[in-house]
């Protein structure tokens, strides 16, 4: 008693109701198992550590406190009818009820008076029946090792260590005790008793206690979340199995018919991606608790090695042995295209900030250095789709792709077509003004492009959020790829539909003259969407400046009349910045002089053909020194040949 006492008072702390608990299950199992020792030989008894839900039989212990009432206002002392009728009628009224007893003692000597003890035996066997139990006859002292009695020395209104705490807020007039293996009975006991003062110091006290049977009650180790929770389940061993938790999970296995209380009820089953070679994963509650407590008296290790799951291959879910289930990718090919992807990246990076720092280069300057940075930018998107897709695909790297993908092809075309376009526009004005359309234009019309653009994939992330899909191959191992749907279709049939448009915009100008011939090469960059084309571009760009021809004219626009202010490619040159005075003032010079001596030309055409007799002056326009001039006119085909030698009208 004095051991099970310590253990009680040390139960406040975790580690202590653990103990507590461990030792319950131990003493479970030697009467479940019948290695009770001097259990039923001296003892009689065996008591738990741990309490019970008591509510449920909160029925017995209200009959016990309204008869302890009872006996308390009548007294004890001359009615042992009274004494008899409430013992026999609490077994009676409760069905859970196997044994009441009032007990009369005296006040002073603490000598037993009287005992009205009644126990169930059955309706087969004409009900409840009065007993008499050895060492509680009259002038006998009541023994104490009783788990449901008080201490010899204990005071009635203080609680003895043997009796469990009363829950808070809640007035009972006595204690319920830990639950008991009774050898007389048979069964798992718990016991509520109710002391009853006598009314002076003198005379007789009263006692009164009932048995409730619990055998029917269920040990179940596991979790209380790893299987469905019933009333009749003790609630103090939930979480007490000896699985591995990381491994396995418990199972509880429920064994109908019976009324034993029994340690290691429940199976270990290895957690979904775990497997053991050993009782194809699934082990008996009973043979890991033996082999927990050896582990724990380290005399064997079978509960590290034989009794613990392992992990199953990466990527399975369910495996029996440790074959692999995914299938294996080539690293080295995969690291190779990251690596130079995230060149690519590199690269594109080098090549704006380079851009940025010579914009003022007449080569940045005509092919709009805002639409190179945005160019650029959609390349390096592009690129960065095989960083997503590099590792193991989920949800996060599906999404990553899709978005890179289709995103970055978007802002890159649209840079390029833009640029076309406008070339396109002014290639085929038909009237005298100039159509100018500044960068700032361009990007106007280029914002609702991109807007739809995020919309579809903004939506599309939302809605049908794209994840991964296990895919089998030819050897049955399984890899993951992203899922292709409607929206995967939907968005290419728009995007071969932009294309299309493109294809058109860029056959329109294929014979457009533009400096540096960045309209055709904008042209082949958007017949082969390819990156190694766009990528060419700019280099071409860089290696134009590396050679110092960076403020030189294209030679063959220059030889086929063609100045800067009429490419087709450089008008509008970045509105935002400066312009250059100087170099619009020549170029303006330049086209004056062409369009006066044009229009010369025209004036005396019309003259020397409208009158005939007129000669040349010395020195005109048609005058030559040593040979003759001939000019073709443009208002016919017969030419007028001039000469000093002979009159107008000879001719």
């Amino acid at each position: 008693m004095a051991i099970l006492i310590s253990v009680v008072l040390t139960g406040g702390s975790a580690l202590g109701k653990k103990e507590n608990v461990e030792n319950s299950l131990e003493s479970i199992h030697e009467v479940a198992t019948r290695s009770l020792g001097s259990l039923c030989v001296t003892e009689q008894f065996r008591s738990l550590s741990v309490p019970l839900d008591t509510l449920i039989f909160e029925s017995a212990r209200q009959k016990a406190d309204l008869a302890a009432t009872l006996l308390q206002d009548l007294g004890v002392a001359h009615h042992n009818g009274l004494q008899d009728a409430i013992s026999k009628n609490l077994l009676v009224s409760d069905k859970m009820v196997l044994s009441a007893r009032v007990l009369a003692i005296n006040a002073s000597t603490g000598t037993l008076v009287n005992c009205a003890w009644w126990q169930r035996q059955g309706l087969e066997m004409g009900g409840p029946k009065k007993i008499i139990e050895t060492g509680m006859d009259a002038g006998h002292r009541p023994n104490t090792d009783y788990p449901w009695y008080e201490d010899a020395d204990s005071s009635p209104g203080l609680r003895s260590p043997k009796f469990v705490e009363s829950p808070p807020n809640v007035a009972y007039k006595g204690w319920w005790t830990y639950p008991y293996y009774s050898c007389l009975a048979r069964r798992w006991l718990i016991s509520y008793s109710v002391p009853i003062p006598p009314p002076g110091r003198r005379g007789l006290k009263g006692f009164l206690s009932l048995d409730v049977d619990v055998s029917h009650l269920e040990v179940n180790q596991c979790e209380a979340k790893s299987s469905k929770r019933f009333s009749n389940e003790i609630s103090v061993f939930h979480g007490s199995h000896k699985c591995h938790n990381s491994t396995s999970e418990c199972v509880y296995r429920p064994i109908l018919n019976t009324m034993s209380w029994t340690r290691g009820r429940y199976q270990c089953a290895c957690r979904p991606g775990f497997y053991s070679p050993h009782h194809d994963g699934l082990f008996n509650g009973s043979l890991v608790e033996v082999a927990w407590t050896e582990y724990v008296e380290n005399s064997s290790r079978s509960w590290e090695t034989i009794f613990q799951c392992k992990r199953c291959a990466p990527g399975c879910h369910f495996c029996k042995d440790p074959s692999p289930c995914l299938a294996t990718y080539h690293w080295p090919f995969r690291i190779t295209l990251l690596v130079f992807s995230i060149f690519c990246v590199l690269c594109t990076i080098v090549l704006n900030v380079y851009m940025f720092k010579h914009r003022k280069l007449k080569v940045f300057k005509v092919a709009s250095p805002i639409f190179l940075s945005i160019t650029l930018f959609g390349c390096a998107t592009m690129y960065l789709e095989m960083a997503a897709i590099f590792p193991v695909l989920d949800m996060y790297s599906c999404i990553a792709t899709k978005w890179s993908r289709h995103l970055g092809f978007c802002v890159t075309y649209t840079a390029l077509l833009m640029k076309t376009w406008r070339v396109s526009l002014t290639y085929r004005v038909k009237s005298a003004h100039k159509v100018k359309l500044t960068d700032k234009q361009l990007l106007q019309w280029m914002v609702p492009i991109l807007l739809v653009m995020l919309i579809y994939l903004g939506t599309w992330t939302l809605s049908d959020t794209p994840t991964a899909e296990e895919i089998m191959d030819n050897d049955s191992l399984r890899f993951k790829q992203c899922t292709y749907n409607w929206w995967d279709h939907s968005l290419a049939i728009g995007e071969v539909l932009f294309l299309a448009w493109g294809i058109r915009v860029c056959y329109n100008v294929r014979n457009a003259e533009s400096l540096y011939n960045e309209a055709r090469l904008i042209t082949y960059a958007i017949y082969n969407i390819a990156i190694v084309n766009i990528m060419m571009i700019a280099f071409q760009l860089v290696i134009r400046v590396l050679k110092g021809q960076g403020d030189q004219w294209d030679n063959r626009a220059r030889s086929r009349g063609v100045t800067a202010s009429f490419s087709l490619n450089g008008i509008g040159l970045v509105p935002e910045e400066a312009p250059d005075l100087y170099q619009e003032n020549e170029e303006l010079k330049e086209e004056i002089q062409k369009l006066a001596a044009q229009i010369e030309f025209m004036k005396i055409v019309h003259m020397e053909m409208n009158n005939r007799h007129v000669k040349p002056k010395s020195g005109g326009y048609f005058t030559t020194l040593n040979a003759p001039t001939v000019v073709h006119s443009p208002l016919t085909k017969q030419g007028c040949i001039l000469s000093q030698s002979k009159p107008p009208e000879e001719l």
